[in-house]
């Protein structure tokens, strides 16, 4: 989905609950103030959490020894901030298409663990 199929999404969403009350060009600023909001906080190292949708957060990554892909030569790769994303147990339910009571608290500890090495 694009950022253009959101704005669709969203729009005729409004449109069925609120009435035309809006127009695509202001669901667009809305969602771009939206995805700014997001970005700043973020720039500002600060969690943003969204219930019942989840979290996105900035984890440290730690200094880690990588390869140069053209010389196969080890180079060191420095700590920095990265932005990752932790979805709520209720958007994991909806993904995995089980009743929320289904998800166990050894299904987020897997959930993380998967997705912190892909961070890493």
């Amino acid at each position: 989905m694009t950022k253009a199929d959101l704005v669709e999404r969203v729009t005729a969403a409004m449109a069925r609950t609120a009435g035309p009350t809006i127009s695509k060009k202001d669901c667009a600023r809305v969602v771009d103030s939206f995805l700014e909001a997001i970005k700043d906080a973020l720039h500002e190292q600060r969690n943003i959490e969204v219930r019942g949708f989840g979290t996105f957060k900035i984890r440290q990554r730690k200094t880690r020894m990588a390869r140069n892909p053209r010389t196969g030569s080890p180079v060191e790769v420095s700590a920095r901030p990265v932005p990752v994303f932790k979805p709520s147990k209720e958007l994991r339910a909806l993904v995995a298409g089980v009743d929320i009571s289904e998800l166990h608290d050894s299904d987020l500890h897997d959930y993380e663990h998967e997705h912190e090495s892909i961070a890493e």
